[in-house]
């Protein structure tokens, strides 16, 4: 019976992985991902102001404009995303992410990492990528942080903002995402 669950959920992230890598398949360009990456962040902003608040304090902000996830007992996430230093590109990055749990779906959502501090920036590029959840001072801001905020109550560290979530994605799971520099063709 063992055998046969495995098998099942094996076939069954087999099957959500063959609809969510298509998606990826087509390798973006430097280009395709910039402009993505400056129009999910601008309706971050228009959506959120306190968003706008934290990223004008912010050293740097790192954009995933489209990252997509799949899953049943076991899941898969992954996106290209922007490094922003002072309005200019620094870099390009990758998130990936591997879960298991009760979980079940498909979804496609954006999320954009503040650094408010070098240190913080210093320990994205040192350390060759890190795992969200084992980066410093890392602070999930939902809709009930943002509206206690203010500009007095920033703190260092990095901020993370998750929005535009398209699709259904259900469960609870425990979940490891990566986040890596890439060199995306031009």
């Amino acid at each position: 019976m063992k055998l046969m669950i495995r098998s099942l959920q094996s076939a069954l992230l087999v099957a959500f992985a063959t609809l969510l890598f298509p998606l990826q398949v087509h390798a973006e360009t430097a280009r395709e991902t910039r402009i993505a990456a400056e129009k999910a962040l601008h309706r971050l902003y228009n959506n959120n102001h306190k968003a706008r608040i934290i990223g004008d304090k912010a050293v740097a902000v790192l954009v995933f404009p489209a990252v997509y996830k799949a899953g049943f007992m076991v899941g898969v996430q992954t996106g290209n995303g922007v490094l922003y230093k002072h309005g200019k590109v620094e870099g390009y990055y990758n998130t990936t992410a591997a879960s298991y749990g009760l979980q079940a779906g498909v979804q496609k959502f954006s999320y954009a990492l503040f650094f408010m501090d070098e240190d913080s920036l210093h320990y994205l590029n040192k350390s060759g990528g890190f795992e969200v959840g084992g980066a410093p001072s890392l602070v999930i801001a939902d809709e009930g942080f943002s509206s206690s905020l203010s500009t007095t109550t920033l703190q260092k560290g990095i901020y993370a903002f998750f929005f535009g979530q398209k699709g259904l994605m259900a469960g609870l799971g425990l979940q490891g995402t990566k986040i890596t520099e890439y060199t995306p063709s031009e």
